[in-house]
């Protein structure tokens, strides 16, 4: 397990490597001038021309690219011109803000999807075979931010069982002590009952929006991969020798129909990282999401570039503990890496 932990870090350096220099290329190709923007519509062209040089875009690119990456060495990934922070400490404050918000996404989807997939594989052809591919193809149609302003309109506007969609929190809450930065857990370690009930209710509809996003490759893949597994030679005997229903679809079938589903769980947190955006922006919801599309409209490099590093890393992060996964679940994978 070691040996295989070990091989998968040093495969992920040159894609780390590669990230970075894609990204830097590829905000210094956006158009708009971060210098003109800081100093303002009145600003004169000398003022903007002495902003460019101190923030050092007067410089040649490769001269840029060598001092960016010395400064990301000693973990430094700039400052934002729109808010006056250092990035990291501004991505520091919103990491736990997305992250709350793409995991419970996360299991709101397969808590839906992997007994959809289930159900569906046991009843081949019946109503629930059925309403899972009409649910599978709804998710995948329909884009993420339209599904948000659809729920806010019906559950916010129409029937006012949501909270106004304006953040973590109401305007009349106040968030609990910082403990790990998810108001969830916070209030629920610190016992606030009121603050918890508060943030979930916040939480609900931006979830339920990354869930039915992400529900549809998990429902298929769950069905795909149980279909498979009920039809081996191992199924047919376990019920040949008299075993319960539940024990031969749960124990024996859904445990080696799993890594598909895990491999697909791993796809579809990485799509919920891009799609965090969409909906933060539809929710007014303080993540890292929200924060890098407002650095992109003021062509901003620094937020944008340390967003995107941060994706890069918890991706290389989720793909390992995948793998880990595969070890623990067949050992099989173990011996072949």
């Amino acid at each position: 397990m070691l040996t295989l932990m070990l091989k998968r870090l040093a495969m992920t350096i040159p894609s780390l490597i590669g990230v970075v220099i894609v990204t830097f290329l590829l905000t210094r190709a956006l158009p708009g001038d971060p210098a003109a923007y800081f100093a303002g519509p009145a600003a004169s062209p000398e003022a903007i021309e002495q902003i460019r040089a101190s923030l050092g875009l007067d410089q040649p690119l490769p001269v840029q690219f060598v001092h960016y990456v010395i400064d990301l060495a000693h973990g430094d990934l700039g400052s934002s011109l729109t808010t006056g922070q250092p990035v990291a400490a501004e991505i520091a404050a919103r990491l736990p803000a997305s992250a709350e918000l793409t995991l419970l996404g996360l299991i709101v989807s397969m808590a839906i999807a992997v007994p959809l997939g289930i159900l569906a594989a046991t009843r081949p052809g019946s109503a629930i075979d059925h309403a899972c591919r009409i649910v599978t193809t709804a998710g995948v149609s329909l884009p993420v931010f339209f599904t948000g302003l659809i729920l806010v309109y019906v559950f916010y506007y129409l029937l006012g069982w949501a909270p106004a969609p304006l953040g973590r929190l109401g305007i009349f809450d106040s968030p609990p002590p910082t403990i790990t930065g998810f108001y969830l857990i916070d209030s629920l370690l610190t016992g606030d009952g009121t603050t918890f009930m508060a943030s979930l209710k916040q939480l609900a509809l931006p979830a339920i929006t990354l869930g039915l996003f992400a529900l549809a490759p998990i429902a298929r893949m769950t069905r795909a991969s149980m279909l498979a597994v009920l039809s081996s030679d191992f199924v047919r005997t376990a019920r040949a020798c008299g075993l319960a229903s539940y024990t031969v679809v749960v124990t024996y079938a859904f445990r080696n129909a799993m890594l598909p589903v895990i491999t697909t769980l791993g796809m579809v947190f990485s799509f919920l990282l891009g799609a965090n955006v969409l909906v933060e922006k539809v929710f007014a919801w303080p993540g890292i999401g929200s924060f890098a599309v407002e650095a992109l409209i003021a062509s901003d490099f620094a937020p944008v570039q340390g967003f995107v590093l941060t994706m890069a890393v918890l991706y290389v992060a989720l793909n390992l503990a995948i793998d880990m996964l595969y070890g623990l679940i067949d050992p099989r994978t173990r011996m072949d890496a």
